[in-house]
């Protein structure tokens, strides 16, 4: 009798260590197809309103600021005059010198390299200028 109670034991317990997972793993794929399809949707979403502030008005005085001017020939100008980097890097430290708090805007041409203007940007930071800025238009 031993031996029967036993083999019904062993019965019950096996059919209850095989589970079925397929429907667990048909929900999770699901899932990951429906988060990765509207993932790119929320990130674009963010509705946001710029913040105003007085003091952004009066940052900077216009007579502090150096425009530069790279071409997509890495042809660089500070205002109307053409120099290399070596003679740039010696007028900012000049215009440095003699204002501190002279500031730095980069017009470069739409096709230039990143790593060209990160190049002049790197001139400004060599020399200790922080204020530097990169000069857009607006999409029509």
């Amino acid at each position: 009798m031993s031996r029967k109670t036993n083999n019904v034991l062993d019965a019950s317990f096996g059919s209850l260590a095989e589970l079925n997972v397929t429907p667990l793993l048909d929900l999770a794929f699901v899932l990951l197809i429906i988060f990765m399809m509207t993932a790119p949707f929320l990130a674009e979403s963010a509705d946001l309103t710029i913040p105003t502030s007085k003091a952004s008005r009066d940052a900077i005085d216009p007579s502090q600021v150096h425009v530069i001017s790279v071409n997509r020939d890495r042809q660089m100008f500070l205002g109307e005059e053409e120099m290399t980097p070596a003679v740039l890097r010696a007028a900012l430290m000049r215009l440095h010198a003699k204002d501190p708090q002279s500031a730095l805007v980069i017009r470069a041409d739409r096709q230039l390299l990143v790593e060209d203007l990160v190049a002049v940007m790197d001139l400004a930071k060599e020399v200790n200028i922080t204020k530097v800025g990169v000069i857009t238009k607006p999409e029509e």
